[in-house]
């Protein structure tokens, strides 16, 4: 989950008011006081806190606020507006050069993740860009930089430029411009050196590598985990090379969120995207109204529903509704819904985008994912002809599935009966009066 002590603190904070029908000034003062403890354990800038703080006390402790008839909603609408202020208000993109090729230049220090993100920025603007990108490697000191952005080139069939770790960076740099010209790549990102710290050495190669290609834009990549301590990164950044945006990676991790909610109000320069997980297709562009909904567990429906569309074929989803009214729906069917699924990322991560899901609740609900892990492998041990026509599997068959899955002949026995539990409400679910009378709360599923 996305900041999840800083999102658990706030939401108990504000989760005070909802139901009160009066609201006094004492009132606010004790959950302003709940939320300044909460940014300052979450390692967010002390100056931020206290704007953030004292704007949201002075719009909440109006007459016409606490005199209204709903003051707890309010108030709370409040702290999401003053949230999304924080972050950026709204959403900023990257600008593409109307002269091909348009160079990013990524920059950050060592272990920030920018190799792995120039690869993932690539892709996703390949994607919604149509752009032809080219990865250059130009930090020729790390061990096997280099290799490790070739991998990451090859997983993602994009090309990577690199002159080995012998020539100059900014010789590295021209060369790949000259190279992206020729070939027509529409799109040059530049994997920079990093280093544990910013030096005088580092930062002259940059700026020199700025000079030689002028890219369109220099994006920072920052380690969300890193907490206030990225605010003085960017602005050393900032000062030598003039920062256009920032990507902030891992904020799937146990961020504490100090990064995110300071890096913009103290810099002013804009979060661009943000990493969310290990996978490639793990970055998206960085929404303040929707993480500020996120953090105080209003939801991302309109996140969840854009990795719906990514990860579902449509034609497909057509054919299964039909597959599904006939009670044609197979197991080949279940398992290829499951991987689409999968897709969409880790499923609390999925349910965390829903308003009012609290994840943290999730964790004893009974949501295994290695249990989803099991129903696939059992399905996967079928036979193509076993997943169509359940009703073949006999003892032995079971037996077998059991032994090929490393699961036990009980839990091939249970999958079998929730299935064939689910084509019924399935069915059902096609005729509203017989899902009345004979679904509700029969059916659950087998993860």
């Amino acid at each position: 989950m996305v900041f999840e002590g800083l999102s658990g603190k706030l939401q108990e904070a504000v989760n005070k008011l909802r139901g009160k029908g009066r609201v006094s000034e004492k009132d606010v003062k004790e959950m302003m006081r709940e939320i300044k403890l909460a940014l300052l354990e979450a390692d967010v800038n002390f100056k931020v806190v206290k704007d953030f703080i004292g704007k949201v006390s002075e719009r909440s402790v109006g007459q016409d606020v606490l005199e209204s008839l709903t003051p707890g909603q309010q108030i709370i609408k409040i702290v999401h507006e003053e949230l999304i202020e924080l972050l950026g208000r709204e959403s900023s993109k990257v600008t593409f050069s109307p002269k091909s090729p348009t160079v990013f230049m990524m920059v950050g220090l060592q272990g920030s993740g920018k190799t792995t993100t120039s690869g993932k920025l690539a892709s996703l603007l390949r994607k919604q860009n149509a752009k032809k990108p080219l990865l250059v490697a130009c930090d020729v000191y790390r061990p096997a930089a280099i290799k490790q952005l070739e991998v990451v080139g090859g997983q993602l069939n994009i090309p990577v430029f690199n002159m080995g770790d012998k020539v100059n960076p900014v010789e590295i740099a021209k060369a790949a411009i000259e190279h992206a010209r020729l070939k027509l790549y529409d799109l040059v990102i530049i994997d920079t050196a990093g280093r544990l710290h910013i030096d005088e050495e580092l930062m002259n190669e940059l700026v020199g590598i700025k000079k030689a290609v002028m890219p369109q834009e220099i994006l920072l990549v920052i380690d969300a985990m890193t907490g206030q301590d990225a605010v003085n990164v960017s602005q050393s950044f900032d000062e030598k090379l003039g920062v256009d945006g920032i990507i902030l990676t891992k904020l799937d991790g146990d961020t504490r969120g100090g990064a995110a909610l300071s890096v913009k109000a103290v810099t002013g320069k804009p979060i661009k995207f943000a990493g969310m997980g290990e996978k490639l297709s793990d970055l998206e562009p960085f929404f303040p109204d929707r993480m500020a909904s996120r953090i105080l567990g209003m939801g991302d429906v309109l996140s969840l529903i854009e990795k719906a569309q990514d990860a579902f074929d449509e034609k497909k989803a057509l054919e299964l509704e039909k597959k599904m009214r006939t009670m044609q729906f197979t197991f080949e069917d279940f398992l290829d819904q499951m991987q689409q699924i999968k897709k969409m990322g880790p499923l609390t991560q999925i349910l965390g985008m829903l308003p009012g899901v609290n994840t943290k609740a999730l964790e004893g609900a009974g949501l295994d994912e290695k249990k989803m892990g099991r129903v696939e492998a059992i399905i996967k041990s079928m036979t193509r002809q076993e997943r169509n026509d359940p009703a073949i599997i006999n003892g032995s068959r079971r037996k077998r599935i059991a032994f090929g899955s490393g699961t036990t002949i009980q839990e091939v026995n249970k999958l079998l009966k929730e299935f064939e539990e689910m084509k019924k409400l399935m069915k059902a679910m096609g005729d509203m009066s017989k899902f009345g009378k004979k679904g509700k709360g029969r059916f659950r599923m087998p993860f």
